[in-house]
């Protein structure tokens, strides 16, 4: 529990998904007053609502003209066709909001959630080229590629430097939490695919690659993000500091596989030779999934609001160990940590306690 210092005002910009929504929820429950940033209202959210489209200058002034926020939380991002794209789009809502709310002088601290494709690299050159040796360190130096991430980067240091806040990046690797709609939530995927599997008589097959199956890998559990930008928000040895951060566990693929088919009722088989995506497999799953809907009573209809298949296929078939190092947080006395397998499985059963797999 992270109380709000005096006076603080929180605005969680993506507060419908799975990052925005788990801060909402740890910030209300510490007592925090909290605005949460969408297009539309989030049912059932404990959080204020202020309408806006990140995308439109016009539309952040009219919905923030009132509001004066003193810790912002940036956890939204809009996926395009090219990075060029996505640094036009995701960097200019940064530059946007900020430029709106910076001149009111109420914002001490900005926070800002990107990822391991820092390292990594974007989804166009995934992987490619000289990737830092693992587990990935805060330093490591960008690659020398276009990145939206690091154009988001810019605009928040810029906008700091202008405006006189305080900043902190929040670099997760996959991760798990509770959203509908959201385009990468692999929990859910996994959910969807395995009563897909189950369903038509098939087996859970791993779809991604043998380095995966056999390697360590970490995740970020979204609570545990959650409570990260909270404590650096609030922390003044961490401003202006960039972080990983996972749940401080690793687990192998071909130990928690087995144990999630068990906990989902399907059978598990193993990686192939090459990667089995889930894009292919599941090409022609809608027609299963209606059966599963009008089955099970299942309160989505539409497959695509649960299974993001293009994104667990980037994870899950890499062919290369992707770890972070979480020492920064360590030596500035943040100490969280969560079991992956533990929140994994907890997380699927509230998928399906809201009927939202079967």
């Amino acid at each position: 529990m992270r109380t709000p210092p005096p006076g603080a005002h929180a605005l969680v910009v993506g507060a419908s998904g799975i990052t925005g929504s788990a801060l909402v929820n740890q910030l209300t429950d510490a007592g925090w007053r909290v605005t949460g940033l969408s297009r539309s209202p989030v049912p059932g959210s404990s959080a204020e609502h202020v309408a806006a489209d990140l995308r439109s200058l016009a539309s952040l002034r009219d919905g923030l003209a009132d509001l004066h926020p003193t810790h912002v939380f940036i956890a939204a991002w809009s996926r395009q066709e090219t990075e060029a794209e996505n640094i036009r789009v995701n960097a200019g809502m940064v530059r946007d909001l900020l430029a709106v709310l910076g001149p009111q002088g109420s914002v001490r601290h900005v926070a800002l959630v990107t990822g391991l494709k820092h390292y990594l690299g974007p989804f166009e050159a995934y992987g490619q080229g000289d990737v830092p040796d693992t587990p990935f360190l805060e330093d490591a130096d960008r690659l020398p590629v276009e990145n939206f991430y690091y154009a988001q980067e810019d605009e928040l240091f810029a906008a700091a430097a202008t405006h006189g806040f305080t900043w902190s990046v929040h670099r997760s690797h996959t991760v798990i939490g509770h959203a509908v709609g959201n385009a990468m939530n692999m929990a859910s995927t996994l959910a969807a695919y395995a009563g897909i599997q189950r369903h038509l008589g098939r087996p859970f097959v791993f779809p991604g690659s043998r380095t995966q199956w056999d390697g360590v890998v970490d995740l970020t559990d979204a609570a545990q993000l959650s409570d990260h930008q909270i404590w650096a928000a609030t922390t003044p040895e961490a401003a202006d500091t960039a972080f990983n951060v996972v749940n401080g566990d690793v687990v192998r693929w071909r130990r928690l596989w087995p144990r999630l088919a068990a906990h989902l009722g399907v059978e598990p088989q193993g990686p192939g030779d090459e990667p089995q995506p889930l894009e292919q497999q599941m090409a022609d799953a809608d027609g299963a999934w209606a059966e599963l809907v009008a089955q099970h009573g299942l309160a989505e209809p539409d497959l695509r609001r649960v299974a993001s298949w293009w994104h667990t296929d980037a994870d899950l078939g890499r062919d290369m160990e992707v770890l972070a190092d979480m020492t920064r947080s360590r030596l500035l006395g943040w100490a969280g940590y969560v079991s992956t397998e533990r929140a994994l499985l907890a997380l699927v059963d509230r998928y399906r306690a809201e009927r939202l797999v079967p």
